[in-house]
C-alpha cells in the first residue's frame, strides 16, 4: 500500500480536507504549492506554473500523486487571459511534474487527478455516463485537455485515475456559500428555468472517493464523482432554503440577466448536467450521502 502522497492544490478547501484524512490514516503527505505551507506535519515544495519552475525533490519517496491544482472555474469572469489560466493551471502543472518524473529516479506508481463534469457540459435531461462524448464549448474543452495531460502519465508507466467532479457541497467554499448567501438575505431564488440538473456531492464523499482511489490499486481510467441522486437547481435552492429556515419568495433569476453579469461563465449555472454515479458504485464505493437533504443537514449541522 502506498504511504507517501504528493498533493497539488493541497492548500485549497478540498486539498485541506484530504490532507487531514490522509494524515489521520498514517500517510506521509507533502504539498506542491506556490507558497510555504503552515502545517508542520506537511512538507511543502514550491512551484510556479507561470514561470515553469518546480522543486525537483517534490517526488522523493512518493508513491502516489494526487493532482487537485487548478484555478477556480467560477471565481472570475472568463476573459481570454482567465481561460488561458484555467487551462494552464491544470494542464501545464501536471506536465511539469511529468517532466521531473522523466528525468529523475523515483518510485511513483500512480497518479490520481481531478477533472470535472464540465466535460459533458450542458446536456439537458440526458443521463451522462463516463463513455459519453464531450461537447465543444470552453469548459468541456478545458476538461478534455486536462484529462489528456494527465493521461500522459501512462507513457511513463503510471496507473492513471481521473475523477470527473460535480458540484462539491461544503459550507466553507465552492458553490454552496454562493447559493446560500442570497437565501440568507431573503432574496434567494432558482436560476433560469430552475429545471437544470445539478450533479452534487458532499465533500466527505469526495474525500472518501480519493481515499478509495489511493488504496484500491485496481481503480484506473475515469469515474464520475457525483452523488447517485442528482437534483434540479430549483430542488437544490429549495432544500438549502429549508435547511436555513428561510422562505423563497423572489422570482427566478432570468437567464439573460446572468448572461449579462457573467458572460460565457453563465453556462456553469444555466447548463444542465445530469450525471450517473453507477460506475464508481459498481467499483465498490459506498456513498455516505446519497440524499441531498441528509447531506445539507450534515453540512449545516442541524
Amino acid at each position: 500500500m502506498s504511504k507517501s502522497i504528493l498533493l497539488t492544490g493541497g492548500s485549497g478547501l478540498l486539498g485541506g480536507h484530504l490532507t487531514k484524512a490522509l494524515l489521520a490514516k498514517g500517510y506521509t503527505v507533502s504539498h506542491l504549492s506556490r507558497k510555504a505551507g503552515n502545517n508542520d506535519k506537511v512538507k511543502t515544495f514550491i512551484w510556479d506554473i507561470n514561470k515553469g519552475t518546480i522543486d525537483e525533490h517534490c517526488i522523493d519517496g512518493v508513491d502516489t500523486i494526487v493532482h487537485l491544482a487548478g484555478s477556480g472555474i467560477a471565481e472570475k469572469r472568463w476573459t481570454d487571459a482567465r481561460k488561458k489560466d484555467l487551462i494552464d493551471s491544470r494542464v501545464k502543472s501536471i506536465g511539469m511534474i511529468y517532466d521531473v518524473l522523466r528525468y529523475q529516479k523515483h518510485q511513483v506508481t500512480s497518479v490520481i487527478s481531478a477533472s470535472g463534469v464540465g466535460y459533458y457540459s450542458d446536456r439537458g435531461n440526458e443521463l451522462m455516463y463516463e463513455t459519453n462524448a464531450p461537447t465543444g464549448d470552453f469548459i468541456s474543452r478545458c476538461c478534455v485537455l486536462w484529462e489528456a495531460a494527465v493521461d500522459e502519465g501512462e507513457k511513463l508507466g503510471m496507473q492513471v485515475l481521473k475523477f470527473r467532479t460535480g458540484v462539491v457541497l461544503d459550507k466553507y467554499g465552492g458553490a454552496l456559500p454562493t447559493l446560500a448567501q442570497p437565501i440568507k438575505l431573503f432574496v434567494g431564488s432558482p436560476i433560469g428555468s430552475g429545471k437544470q440538473w445539478v450533479p452534487w456531492i458532499h465533500w466527505q464523499d469526495v474525500v472518501n472517493m480519493y481515499l478509495l482511489g489511493i488504496e484500491n490499486k485496481n481503480l484506473s481510467g475515469v469515474y464520475n464523482m457525483v452523488a447517485p441522486n442528482p437534483v434540479t437547481n430549483k430542488q437544490l435552492t429549495q432544500a438549502v432554503a429549508k435547511q436555513l429556515h428561510k422562505p423563497l419568495w423572489a422570482p427566478n433569476v432570468p437567464g439573460f440577466v446572468l448572461k449579462l453579469l457573467l458572460g460565457e461563465m453563465s453556462s456553469i449555472v444555466l447548463g444542465s448536467t445530469k450525471v450517473s454515479a453507477q460506475k464508481i458504485e459498481d467499483a465498490g464505493f459506498k456513498f455516505k450521502f446519497t440524499n441531498l437533504e441528509a447531506a445539507l443537514s450534515a453540512i449545516y449541522g442541524s
